[in-house]
C-alpha cells in the first residue's frame, strides 16, 4: 500500500479548515500534516513540514496566500499548492499560477471534487475547478495574454499602486515616477474610488492579493526626514 499524501491546510476560517482536517483524516490514502491560520504561518509550516500538497485559500492574514504560495514554491520546489478559494476572478487566477500553484479549485466544490484535486496535484497534474479551467483555456486561446490588472485604472494609476503595494509612501512614488505630490496624492484618490476601498490599507491588500507589490522593496531611498508612510 502507498503512503498517505501528507496535506497542510492554510486558511483563516477555523470550521472551514476543521471540516478540510475531517475530510482528510477520513480516508487512508489522505492525512494532515498541519493547519495553518496565517500566512507565515503556512510558509513556516510547509518548509519544517514538507508535506506534498499545500491547499491554500488566498485570503490570508499576514501574507496573502499568492505571496505565501510563492515562498512556499521557493523553498520546497517540491510541495504542490493547491488553491481553494472563494475568489474566482482572472486577476487572482493568474496571479496564483504565476506565484507557481499546482491547481485553483472554488469553494463550492464538493468534497469528491477536493480529494480529486488533492491527488491530481500530488500526482504533479495541474488541476482547476470547472469554471476556472474555463478561464485558463480562454487565457492561452488568447495567446497567453494576462488580463489587464484592475482594467479600471489608467496606466498611471497601476504605476502608483504598485509602489503603494510596495509599501512606498507618497514622497517616495513622487519622486519614483517624477511627479509632484499633490499629483501623487490625487492618484491614490482616485485608485481608492475606483477599487471602492475605504483606505490606502485596503487599496495594499487588494493589490497584493492581485500579485502586485512584489518587486524588490527598495527602488529610491526615503527622503530625509519624510516618514516611511503618508496618508493619502
Amino acid at each position: 500500500m502507498s503512503e498517505p499524501i501528507r496535506v497542510l491546510i492554510a486558511d483563516d476560517h477555523p470550521l472551514f479548515r476543521d471540516g478540510l482536517a475531517a475530510l482528510l483524516c477520513a480516508g487512508p490514502d489522505t492525512e494532515l500534516a498541519g493547519a495553518a491560520a496565517t500566512g507565515p504561518e503556512a510558509v513556516s509550516l510547509a518548509a519544517a513540514e514538507r508535506p506534498d500538497v499545500v491547499i491554500m485559500d488566498l485570503r490570508m492574514p499576514g501574507l496573502n496566500g499568492i505571496e505565501a504560495t510563492r515562498r512556499i514554491v521557493a523553498a520546497v520546489p517540491r510541495v504542490a499548492v493547491l488553491v481553494l478559494t472563494m475568489l474566482d476572478d482572472d486577476e487572482s487566477v493568474v496571479a496564483a499560477l504565476r506565484a507557481g500553484a499546482r491547481g485553483y479549485v472554488l469553494k463550492g466544490a464538493d468534497q469528491a471534487q477536493i480529494r480529486r484535486a488533492v491527488h491530481a496535484a500530488a500526482a504533479g497534474e495541474a488541476v482547476f475547478g470547472a469554471g476556472v479551467a474555463a478561464r485558463v483555456l480562454g487565457f492561452f486561446a488568447a495567446g497567453g495574454q494576462a488580463p489587464t490588472i484592475f482594467p479600471e485604472l489608467t496606466s498611471r494609476e497601476r504605476q502608483v499602486l504598485e509602489l503603494v503595494a510596495q509599501g512606498r509612501s507618497n514622497p517616495v512614488i513622487a519622486a519614483r515616477l517624477h511627479l509632484s505630490e499633490k499629483t501623487i496624492r490625487n492618484n491614490v484618490s482616485n485608485i481608492l474610488v475606483k477599487l471602492q476601498v475605504a483606505d490606502r490599507a485596503q487599496a495594499i491588500v487588494r493589490a497584493r492579493d492581485a500579485g502586485l507589490g512584489q518587486q524588490a522593496r527598495v527602488l529610491v531611498p526615503e527622503p530625509p526626514g519624510r516618514p516611511g508612510t503618508a496618508a493619502s
